[in-house]
């Protein structure tokens, strides 16, 4: 079941701004459709693979980041130009995954930096779980009293358990109403895609660097976080190369997840961490699900609160946080710069166009090369 928070996550959290850079490009309903239908199948078939090829738990996602700069950038870019981008961004990701060089940096990061980096990213939907307090008291208490119950008694379930009373409590107070939802087979709109130097200066470029940064830097840590050993290199190289076949119907680009793969990477998935694998082929099936109905089972989740929302991704998220605070913390030597990491990246600082896990990472990296000197190849230890 922690394959379906994550897709509930992922869809009723940021699916929003899918929308809002459609209507910014002016799409047709139909193309609206065929760009979920693209990047919801993509995602699915991408994590489907990769989990079942590799045995682990390899979340992908559509870049969150991306289409959030792209709310802006079609406004003032003919959509072919804007396919065509996608194009030449994805491709960038094939070159970079078979070059090899992604992994070696990701090497380069020691493991406390590293889970300091992940804390500080999830800090914000740990406290965003209590916070929706502010709009929502009895929605939160509900889901924190299950979840704290349903911990004392059967703690493998406890995620499920509080999704189904939460479920439970917003239909019986009237807060989701699922009656409007009628389902519909989405069709692929295909678009001839074209190139120009504005759309690449001023969509594949930025999409590139806030893509790679902002979604493939963090979800290879949170992967190895979580003791998991796949090479970055098949993970680039398989999502550019999806995201590329995807492009021309619509999809501006697909990655390994970050936030969402945390909750199916942790023990709360599985104790057993051999069969975690399991969530990421489950997750990648419901993606599928989801992308052949198009905009009409994507709306569902739109449906749901945003307390409810941000209190189960929270809730859902604890364990790797505090797991993630204790590795950052764990070692004496490395302890300063991996709390310099997690504050950091925890601030969300924006600059330059590109997001607050990136500055984080610099920040505790700058910090470790002037403290002890040098960086060297981690081993990482499974199951950490």
């Amino acid at each position: 079941m922690a394959a379906l928070i994550s897709v509930i996550v992922n869809y009723g959290g940021t699916f929003i701004l899918v929308f809002q850079a459609a209507k910014v490009a002016g799409l047709s309903p139909e193309m609206t459709a065929s760009w979920i239908w693209s990047i919801s199948i993509g995602v699915g078939v991408t994590g489907v693979w990769l989990s079942f090829r590799y045995r682990e738990p390899i979340i992908t996602a559509w870049s969150t980041p991306g289409v959030a700069f792209l709310v802006s950038a079609l406004a003032v870019t003919p959509y072919p130009e804007a396919i065509g981008a996608y194009m030449i961004s994805a491709a960038g990701f094939v070159v970079l995954g078979l070059s090899g060089m992604f992994e070696r940096f990701v090497q380069l990061i020691p493991p406390g930096i590293a889970s300091g980096l992940l804390a500080g990213i999830l800090l914000q939907f740990g406290i965003s779980a209590f916070g929706g307090a502010k709009v929502d008291p009895l929605l939160v208490v509900v889901l924190f009293a299950a979840y704290v119950v349903l911990r004392r008694f059967t703690s493998r379930y406890a995620i499920v358990g509080i999704l189904a009373i939460g479920l439970i409590y917003l239909i019986c107070t009237g807060k989701a109403d699922f009656s409007t939802i009628q389902l519909a087979i989405a069709s692929p709109v295909f678009v001839v895609p074209e190139f120009s130097l504005h759309a690449l200066l001023g969509i594949a470029l930025p999409l590139f660097i806030i893509t790679l940064t902002g979604q493939y830097m963090p979800g290879m840590l949170v992967l190895r976080n979580d003791g998991f050993k796949t090479s970055a290199n098949p993970i680039l190289t398989i999502t550019g190369l999806g995201s590329l076949l995807a492009a021309p119907f619509g999809s501006h680009a697909f990655n390994v997840a970050a936030i969402t793969a945390a909750i199916c990477t942790g023990k709360d998935a599985h104790e057993d961490s051999a069969k975690r694998y399991i969530a990421g082929i489950v997750c990648g099936m419901f993606y599928i699900v989801v992308g052949i109905f198009g905009v009409t089972l994507a709306a569902l989740f739109l449906i749901l609160p945003a307390t409810f929302i941000a209190t189960l991704a929270g809730l859902a998220l604890l364990g790797t946080i505090g797991g993630s605070l204790a590795n950052a913390l764990t070692d004496p030597k490395g302890r300063e710069t991996a709390l310099i990491t997690f504050l950091a990246t925890a601030a969300n600082v924006t600059l330059l166009g590109v997001g607050g896990a990136f500055w984080g990472l610099v920040a505790g990296l700058a910090a470790h090369l002037l403290i002890h000197g040098k960086f060297r190849r981690e081993k990482w230890n499974a199951g950490m």
